[in-house]
């Protein structure tokens, strides 16, 4: 178990492979029930909450698909806006701002995300 005790295991670090699929989970932001998704991209590990910075909806194409066809790219696939995957920021087509990053951590083979002030485990 993580030290840090707002750190939520969330997947083994084999389950996130460069431009693949993400790993989704659920999250309450702003009092809502919500999805987020954790990727791999250039080796490092990003999350952000499921949702276009366009228009609040999720933005997979297929699920767990969010990645453009070059690999290079997150993309709603309902709008077309672009994201950099390192960071969440809108470099392209209809968007208001960035994604909400969700912060996350690896080690010793397991990814885990960090809980805040405005991100939450959703509760059953």
């Amino acid at each position: 178990m993580p030290a840090d005790q707002n750190a939520i295991p969330l997947c083994n670090s084999a389950d996130l492979r460069n431009g693949g699929e993400a790993v989704p989970f659920d999250v309450q932001y702003c009092g809502q029930a919500c999805r987020g998704f954790a990727i791999r991209y250039e080796g490092r590990v990003y999350a952000y909450l499921n949702r276009c910075a366009h228009v609040p909806m999720e933005m997979d194409y297929q699920p767990n698909r969010f990645f453009d066809s070059t690999g290079q790219w997150l993309m709603c696939a309902t709008h077309g806006a672009l994201y950099r995957p390192e960071t969440g920021e809108c470099r392209g087509g209809p968007c208001r701002g960035g994604l909400v990053k969700i912060l996350l951590s690896e080690e010793d083979g397991v990814v885990c995300w960090h809980t805040s002030h405005h991100l939450k485990p959703l509760e059953f």
